[in-house]
């Protein structure tokens, strides 16, 4: 008989929307039967950050998550580096965590996941010190985030966070900006800054939902610095079609770059929200852990597009008989 497997669930009882005494049972249901479940509720007083830290102390095979994206967010900054798989059962009002991560945000599908047992490992970033797995934005506002809608993340990966910023430039303000990696210093001005642990801008609907997240040990910069809000329109519109085509951005009031890190600070001190949470204003310093995080994930059939003929001029098809 092989050995059942064993996990710490870290379940927050105050997440989300729905009964999470009803939410509880049902995960219990689900898993129960094959993994033995050590559970444990966060509370005001203890959080998710050291129910999970203490969990890889006590050298835990598998710790499992349930609540919003600040108890995932907090479980998977206790499991980086440690090898130590993390189960990801969303139950909050945003789910940025989940679909990033191309991971079901309804209950039994994240538990069928768990079950199957297939994991991957993603890069995760720290963003002064706090983690980040999709980004960070400098000089927006945070209900512009929220605003960037499920359907347009899903489509536009990374660039649903830039365009719904963009759509906000009601007020357009300017600020200079410094940006420094491992081998160079820029200094602009920008309207907006976002830092994602990401596919590159080029390929957002390639990689599809998942794709945000990605392995390639890198970030990707974007500096949006249109001059005016006719600009920043046509900047939006011009993103949206880039995206949606799959190429890269050609415009010169938008530049990107990709490294491992990024100190940024701003004159004067912007705003800063990290995976959707305004965390405080600029200086930040990001960097990147590459595959720093075990998940389990969805074992999926990619679909690949076999033909695609349609557009093509003066075509004909034939059909043989």
């Amino acid at each position: 008989m092989p050995m059942k497997r064993s996990a710490c669930l870290i379940f927050n009882p105050v997440a989300g929307q729905g009964d999470s005494e009803q939410e509880l049972e049902q995960i219990r249901a689900i898993l129960e039967p094959e993994i033995d479940l050590d559970i444990y509720l966060t509370t005001e007083e203890i959080g998710a950050d050291q129910l999970a830290k203490e969990a890889v102390e006590r050298g835990v095979d598998e710790i499992i998550a349930s609540g919003g994206d600040g108890t995932l967010s907090a479980a998977a900054a206790a499991v980086v580096n440690t090898g130590i798989p993390l189960g990801i059962i969303s139950r909050g009002t945003a789910n940025a965590f989940a679909t990033a991560l191309g991971i079901a945000d309804t209950i039994e599908a994240a538990c069928e996941n768990i079950l199957q047992g297939a994991t991957r490992n993603v890069d995760i970033a720290y963003c002064n010190d706090l983690p980040m797995v999709l980004l960070v934005g400098v000089g927006f506002e945070a209900e512009t985030v929220e605003k960037a809608d499920r359907d347009a993340k899903n489509r536009f990966g990374i660039m649903a966070y830039v365009l719904a910023g963009l759509q906000q430039l009601r007020d357009f303000e300017t600020f200079d900006v410094e940006i420094e990696t491992e081998d160079k210093i820029i200094k602009t001005s920008a309207a907006a800054v976002t830092v994602a642990n990401a596919a590159p801008p080029t390929s957002v609907l390639a990689q599809g939902p998942a794709g945000i997240i990605y392995d390639d040990g890198l970030l990707d910069l974007t500096i949006v610095a249109p001059v005016n809000k006719a600009g920043a329109i046509a900047a939006t519109y011009h993103l949206f079609q880039t995206a949606s085509a799959g190429h890269a951005v050609e415009r010169d009031d938008i530049g990107y770059l990709r490294a491992k890190q990024f100190k940024i600070t701003t004159e004067p001190p912007q705003k800063v929200v990290l995976d959707g949470e305004i965390i405080g204003t600029t200086p930040i310093e990001v960097r990147c852990v590459p595959k720093g995080l075990t998940i389990f994930v969805p074992l999926v059939e990619e679909d690949v597009l076999i033909e695609k003929l349609d557009g093509l001029p003066n075509l004909t098809i034939e059909l043989k008989e």
